[in-house]
């Protein structure tokens, strides 16, 4: 199976069109698991890694930190010579400890934090440092100054954030412009035919910006796989049941319109001969704008399907139905 490249955004980083997400690595995934699928994303192109230092979702402080520390243990098993294969990528943000400073983009938090996911990763760097979050009690200029010291200091290549509305974006880098400090070089935004919002404002915002966009749950948290059915209970140790992390995924997507829209899709896949998985990343990749979907999964088989979008040529036709079928997902999610 072959990946293409590209870079992100208007840098010189060049990165697989594909990313590996690792929520799941170490709750919903045991570690000799979350190996076998770092193996298989990797033997199959993929060179990007995300994490994050609260990771694994859904496990609270009991477990933050935990995905950091199996994904460093398997990159120390490739060896040094192996490490430079690899884009590393993690976030910080969320709740690591007790006290009220052990979370959000202060200085304090944020120089930590680097140092204890360096520490978990067994690395002296990453490539790509994300605020997971928009944290609204820090100033903008603080975190943004603190990002500029990370990079400075050698313990980040690059600098980005995750989960922020295009107006704040838009404010962001205009201060780091204004300050003359690292510019956020991307964004990861919740991106799949389920959830269009972000075409409204912040994916034209990234085009103008020059901004890589690595979009999460491609699949709406596997919905898109088509294997749940409506009026039945999500399947325990799934995301639509890990904590308060399932509740979130449930309030997301577990609704009637979101499996109206599942069945429609389902019988186009079917016609054109294609998992629905596979058409669904395919549909993401399509976007010009978009630099690497971030693919999950609980178990190494299920990358089968979402690997191969990589290699599937979406019909242009097709697109337009996909496109005309969930336009309503474009304003955003289902009222509560």
């Amino acid at each position: 199976m072959s990946i293409p490249t590209t870079r992100l955004g208007r840098t010189g980083l060049t990165v697989s069109r594909l990313a590996l997400g690792t929520m799941t690595f170490g709750l919903q995934t045991e570690e000799s698991v979350s190996h076998a699928i770092l193996d298989k994303a990797t033997d199959g192109g993929i060179n990007f890694l995300d994490i994050a230092d609260v990771y694994p979702l859904g496990g609270g402080l009991d477990t933050a930190g935990r995905t950091e520390e199996i994904v460093g243990r398997w990159l120390k098993n490739q060896g040094a010579s192996r490490r430079d294969n690899y884009i590393v990528a993690t976030k910080a943000v969320g709740k690591m400890g007790p006290n009220a400073w052990d979370q959000g983009a202060s200085r304090k938090h944020l120089l930590s934090a680097i140092d204890a996911s360096l520490k978990r990763l067994q690395l002296d760097h990453v490539d790509l440092y994300q605020l997971h979050s928009d944290d609204r009690e820090t100033p903008l200029d603080e975190a943004i100054e603190a990002m500029d010291t990370i990079v400075k200091s050698g313990r980040a290549r690059y600098v980005g954030v995750s989960n922020f509305l295009a107006y704040r974006l838009a404010r962001a880098l205009g201060r780091a412009d204004f300050l003359r400090l690292t510019r956020f070089v991307s964004v990861q935004p919740r991106y799949s035919l389920l959830f269009r919002e972000i075409e409204r404002e912040l994916l034209p915002l990234c085009g103008e910006e020059g901004l890589g966009v690595i979009p999460y749950n491609p699949l709406a948290g596997g919905l898109l796989t088509g294997k749940y059915k409506p009026g039945a209970k999500p399947e325990e140790n799934t995301r639509f049941t890990l904590g308060t992390a399932g509740a979130m995924y449930q309030d997301r997507y577990w609704n009637n319109r979101s499996f109206d829209a599942v069945q429609r899709l389902h019988a186009l896949a079917d016609e054109a001969g294609v998992p629905l998985a596979t058409l669904a990343v395919a549909w993401v990749m399509a976007n010009p704008l978009i630099t690497a979907p971030l693919l999950g999964a609980s178990r190494p088989e299920q990358l089968d399907a979402t690997l191969a979008a990589a290699e599937y040529k979406l019909d242009p036709a097709l697109k337009i139905k996909l496109d005309e079928l969930t336009a309503d997902f474009r304003k955003g999610d289902a009222p509560r």
